[in-house]
């Protein structure tokens, strides 16, 4: 007889007859690692698709009000333009705001640029997103929202099913996604043309392409125990886990994320370190005696290498328009420097990023919206973004005195319940060893956990968006915690139908509360103030 080989190759004694036995749960086994949809086909998307709905309507409505430049619109609209005609940002010329709100639209004859490259702080990609809705529709209010909403909404029906395969549930994933709907701060930020949402739809887009990476792999680690046995698995470093076109998926938009904000760099730290415990994990899971060893060994190094590499090349890609001109800011600062065998552009480019990050670190001025990261889950101060005070009966004003205001401000039922969820989904996580709790929580962290060490930065608010959708995510867990599971007594269930249906309507009525001061619509003043709960929301 031939001696066996394990999975590592070395040689293997025969096995014993206690050994060739199926082990008591391995016949459960695949089904443990390959856990199936709650439902196929159409039944999954109905759901999704109607929250999608709602929530696209409620941010594409009169998504050119108001007719203004808001907040940091006066920045990254006319950079898009630029853009466009140029490929690199340029300076403007006096009285830019009024020549674009007061033109037709069109970017094409829009001379608003001296011949000057301006010097801008943040990557390109946010502003291409920006300029593609500027390049359909003219640079106007409508125009350079235009793809904020468009992902804004598509992320809608994105967290809806990410949540649906999180959980295994149909009906948590809707939950999840009507949520995010309603909620405040996403669907300001859905309604202006900032970069804060762009990143925000990649940093979700690689979550979800982690996810499918996690479920395919170990759909593939089943099909190994059903072919071939665990005891062929079971040994000292285990299967090799095969090609990962999703991981590297993920990689992609983790680049693009960077490519819009910076901050998108402690996703990628992030997340790779999740989908390596998820790795752990899985090993664990099929008797590997050495899952930690074994994954910080085999896929640790190539995870982490491919993945930075593919990010990187990734976002060297959107500064295509600067590489390939030579007007922008410091193109061509490398020659005027000693020879190196480093690209002349790449040179300038490193050149760039460097004095970027010297004013990021140093950006402490003051501002009086400002918020450090402590406040944020609190929505203790909330961005305005516009206001107006309306005496002339103009712009649907009824009274003698009405207000239209754009307040970053996060729908704040579901934020100060987020804080419980939160808290019930660490539980979850560290007490009850939950996988799916520290996946929302990863998110979370990620969007919020590195601001706490600029505690003296000027930051604001409306940065929670990146992690809004992992927030709303882990309060759609915890409602469906309170709603019970499906085999529980149909008096359990009825409660907590009961009190999962008194929460969710109050974070909708909240909405509808709210909704005129996100989206600038003409109320009288005193209605604006009863909607300003707090002193520091003024």
């Amino acid at each position: 007889m031939t001696s066996a080989t394990t999975t590592d190759g070395e040689a293997a004694a025969p096995p014993s007859p206690a050994e060739v036995a199926p082990r008591r749960d391995e016949a459960s086994l695949p089904d443990r690692l390959r856990v199936p949809m709650p439902s196929k086909g159409i039944i999954g998307w109905i759901g999704p698709l109607i929250v999608t709905i709602i929530g696209g309507l409620l941010r594409f409505v009169d998504l050119g009000r108001p007719h203004a430049l808001i907040f940091d619109e006066t920045y990254y609209p006319k950079d898009a333009i630029g853009l466009l005609r140029f490929g690199y940002e340029r300076k403007l010329v006096e009285g830019a705001n009024d020549l674009i709100l007061s033109s037709n639209g069109d970017w094409r004859t829009l001379n608003i640029f001296t011949n000057a490259p301006e010097y801008v702080v943040h990557p390109p990609l946010g502003k291409w997103t920006i300029a593609l809705g500027e390049y359909l529709f003219g640079a106007t209010p409508y125009g350079w929202r235009f793809a904020a909403a468009v992902l804004g909404t598509l992320s809608i029906l994105m967290v809806a099913r990410i949540t649906r395969r999180l959980t295994r549930s149909d009906l948590v994933g809707t939950l999840a996604g009507l949520l995010l709907a309603v909620e405040g701060m996403h669907l300001v930020m859905s309604r202006t043309g900032l970069l804060d949402i762009i990143l925000m739809f990649w940093v979700l887009a690689s979550f979800g392409l982690l996810l499918i990476d996690r479920d395919r792999t170990r759909a593939r680690l089943a099909g190994m125990v059903t072919r071939d046995g665990l005891a062929s698995l079971s040994t000292t470093w285990g299967p090799r886990l095969g090609f990962r076109p999703w991981r590297w998926a993920a990689a992609v938009t983790l680049g693009l994320a960077c490519g819009v904000k910076w901050s998108g760099l402690w996703f990628v730290a992030f997340f790779i370190l999740m989908t390596l415990v998820w790795d752990v994990s899985a090993r664990r899971v099929i008797g590997v005696r050495r899952p930690w060893r074994a994954t910080v060994l085999r896929d640790a190094p190539a995870t982490g290498l491919s993945m930075v590499a593919i990010a990187a090349v990734v976002y060297v890609s959107t500064w295509t328009g600067w590489l390939l001109t030579d007007g922008g800011w410091s193109r061509n600062w490398a020659a005027t420097q000693p020879d190196s065998w480093v690209p002349a552009a790449l040179r300038s480019l490193w050149h760039y990023h460097v004095e970027a990050w010297n004013f990021h670190v140093g950006l402490n001025s003051g501002h009086p919206y400002g918020s450090n990261a402590l406040s944020w889950p609190f929505m203790a101060r909330p961005t305005s973004f516009y206001y107006e005070s309306i005496k002339d009966h103009t712009l649907g004003c009824e009274t003698d005195n009405c207000s239209s205001a754009v307040t970053a401000l996060g729908n704040p039922i579901i934020w100060w319940f987020g804080i419980l969820a939160v808290i019930h989904q660490a539980w979850r996580w560290l007490g009850r060893r939950d996988w799916r709790s520290g996946a929302v929580l990863v998110g979370i962290a990620a969007g919020w956990v590195p601001w706490l060490l600029y505690l003296d930065r000027t930051i604001f608010t409306f940065y929670t968006v990146v992690f809004t959708p992992f927030l709303v995510m882990a309060v759609a867990m915890t409602l469906g915690t309170i709603l019970g599971p499906t085999d529980a007594p149909a008096r359990r269930r009825r409660d907590g139908a009961v009190a999962v249906t008194a929460i969710v309507f109050l974070m909708v009525a909240a909405a509808w509360w709210f909704y005129p001061i996100w989206t600038a619509e003409s109320i009288p003043y005193e209605a604006w103030r009863m909607r300003m709960w707090f002193s520091s929301w003024v």
